[in-house]
């Protein structure tokens, strides 16, 4: 982290802090996002203002991150409802702009930058009057080796999540035969980031509502089921694997309708890992699926430890097969409830979230927003009441099946 970045978050949290001891009134309720007070616009010699006009003043910070090379706004909190980014304004140097809710007490503002804009100016206004807030940041170009200077996610306590919490399995007792089986469930995307999105449609509003009826579904069968999120929240795909482990889940199932950009798809597809994709299509969406960390304004610049690599796999010698099963009665159970089954129903790619080397892991593409027939059936609450029954099932039969080999394997 760059001293710029450290100095910058530092007086901003400060001057909010000594600006709220010099106010009579107290906030309560979440700052609202004034849209006429907003505005992205060019100013001076290239550079690119942005303006932010709130109700009243949050705790906030800004950074760069390269790599895609973009700008992260952060605040606690701000609701975004009512705030229309298309009539924000446009600037040279600035890709898009996404908002929404970060994960719970977070807000979050991320600028694509097809420029190596960087911070030149950064100030928060709060009218002593009103408490109301006026935010301005200033960017300017740079070359591409100053803006890599500069690029960096803050790391601060009263902002971070806490460090991973590391679990040693080893010494776990067996989990008894009656103990009812957890399943993880995961509706993809969230918060910020929408998903795919079509007529109205976001994939990460589909997917939850899917998300929960499926878990009725599980749950009336006798299934432990949790979730990933259960509310339009941001999840990191580390994140989703982290609840995974640490519910100590038997099974872990993310669930996505995504959308093709090029090509025609439909019907329900079972993804399980593999490092190379069974075909172009798997390795587009993966990709994508794993660029949302960074499309959210995650810095992922570490990377993993060949070491770890090695281990990891060898604990999916034995996850590996019994997730390769899952999708095999999950296939026959969607095509036997539904009909809706892709051509190629079963295939493989590198999805970050299907990773968890002790833990059965699939990922379903229930059916594709690109697709007028999907879109149709996926709007359908009788639809997906149908296909939610068929993953009961089909999670049932391997539950069946995958006792008997292991009651083989003891003997």
């Amino acid at each position: 982290m760059s001293r710029f970045i450290t100095i910058l978050v530092a007086a901003f949290v400060a001057v909010f802090s000594l600006s709220i001891k010099g106010m009579a009134q107290e906030f309560t309720a979440l700052a609202r996002v004034q849209q006429e007070d907003s505005r992205l616009s060019n100013g001076w010699r290239g550079s690119v203002l942005i303006e932010l006009g709130l109700s009243q003043g949050v705790p906030w910070r800004v950074f760069q991150l390269d790599d895609p090379k973009r700008m992260v706004l952060d605040f606690r909190e701000v609701d975004w409802r009512g705030f229309d980014v298309d009539a924000f304004g446009a600037a040279d140097g600035v890709a898009a702009v996404r908002v929404g809710q970060f994960r719970p007490g977070w807000s979050r503002m991320v600028v694509d930058l097809s420029l190596p804009l960087v911070v030149d100016e950064a100030s928060l206004t709060l009218d002593t009057e009103t408490g109301a807030g006026q935010l301005r940041i200033v960017l300017e170009k740079q070359d591409d080796a100053a803006f890599s200077l500069r690029a960096g996610a803050p790391r601060d306590p009263r902002w971070d999540l806490p460090e991973p919490v590391t679990f040693e399995t080893e010494t776990d007792a067996e989990k008894p035969d009656w103990a009812p089986v957890l399943i993880v469930l995961d509706p993809g995307h969230g918060g910020i980031d929408p998903g795919a999105e079509r007529s109205g449609v976001s994939e990460k509003d589909l997917m939850l509502t899917f998300g929960r009826e499926l878990r009725e579904s599980l749950r009336r069968a006798g299934f432990e089921v949790h979730m990933t999120r259960d509310e339009d929240v941001f999840v990191s795909l580390e994140r989703r694997v982290s609840i995974a482990h640490e519910a100590k889940a038997d099974l872990f199932i993310s669930l996505h309708a995504d959308a093709l950009q090029k090509g025609h798809a439909t019907g329900a597809t079972v993804y399980t890992l593999s490092e190379e994709a069974s075909d172009a299509a798997s390795a587009t969406l993966a990709e994508r699926h794993d660029r949302a960390d960074i499309l959210a304004g995650i810095d992922l610049s570490s990377a993993d430890d060949q070491v770890a690599d090695i281990l990891l796999d060898l604990a999916r010698l034995e996850t590996q097969p019994r997730s390769e099963h899952l999708a095999t009665q999950l296939v026959r159970s969607i095509k036997g409830a539904t009909g809706a089954i892709n051509k190629k129903p079963h295939r493989k790619a590198g999805f970050s979230v299907l990773k968890a080397a002790d833990v059965p892991s699939i990922l379903i593409e229930v059916g594709f927003l690109s697709s007028d027939e999907d879109l149709k059936r996926l709007k359908d609450v009788n639809w997906r009441a149908v296909m939610a029954g068929a993953i009961r099932d089909g999670v049932q039969a391997w539950v069946d099946e995958d006792k008997a080999l292991r009651d083989l394997v003891r003997q």
